[in-house]
């Protein structure tokens, strides 16, 4: 078997744009049996739409499956069933010591939950707060369309080129090269060549691949990230 091969990256920023799930924490189980459960209820295959669900607003994947029902009440039976299945959500490993070394006006969440989802799903994995949390509640169109971490990098007040996001699927990171942004890409969710297509500068583990080395007046980080 090949061994993978890493190098150790420099990497100056203004601030870092954090995916929720699958990049902070892991809520890979709870979304599974809730969505699971949707799609059996509703004739289609559980696995593709676990896979659609995945970094994409839920009212998407509703829209998408049930293009016809009534979407904003289908959406609120999932988010209700999301809120109350918290069970095995964790964060996922070096998140909350990264997160406890960037300076809080330095990063923000920008997630495809609704607010209250998210929020609860924070307290579960004991994450801290950001400043400026943008969820699905706080845009028009979700990923991939770049509206979300445009406006996480004008709530920061920076140019989203100063940023860099932290995703872990082709959506997510299609988001945020269309905003404008470097992309951090995780495989904690999909593979390292599909991560590579939809446009990923660098392809690391997960947050315990970052070391914040300077924290001002820009950030200054080191990354082990897979080589191409």
């Amino acid at each position: 078997m090949k061994r993978r091969q890493f190098k150790m990256t420099q990497l100056h920023c203004a601030a870092l744009l954090f995916d929720l799930d699958g990049v902070l924490i892991d809520s890979t189980p709870a979304v599974t049996r809730v969505w699971r459960r949707w799609a059996l209820e509703h004739g289609f295959n559980p696995r593709e739409v676990v896979a659609h669900a995945h970094g994409r607003p839920s009212l998407a994947t509703v829209r998408e499956f049930l293009p016809h029902a009534d979407h904003e009440a289908e959406n609120r039976k999932v988010e209700r069933r999301e809120i109350e299945d918290v069970q095995g959500i964790v964060p996922l490993p070096g998140a909350l010591e990264l997160l406890r070394s960037l300076p809080t006006d330095r990063w923000t969440i920008v997630t495809s939950c609704t607010r209250a989802l998210a929020q609860v799903r924070m307290r579960a994995a004991a994450l801290p707060f950001p400043e400026k949390l943008i969820t699905a509640d706080d845009i028009t169109h979700g990923k991939p369309d770049p509206e979300p971490y445009l406006k996480a990098a004008s709530c920061l007040g920076l140019p989203p080129a100063d940023c860099v996001v932290l995703e872990d699927v082709p959506a997510g990171i299609r988001a945020g090269k269309a905003a404008g942004t470097k992309v951090i890409a995780f495989t904690t969710t999909d593979q390292e060549p599909a991560l590579r297509a939809a446009g990923a500068d660098w392809i690391l583990k997960n947050c315990s691949d970052i070391r914040v080395v300077n924290s001002g007046p820009d950030l200054l980080l080191t990354l082990r990230a897979a080589k191409k």
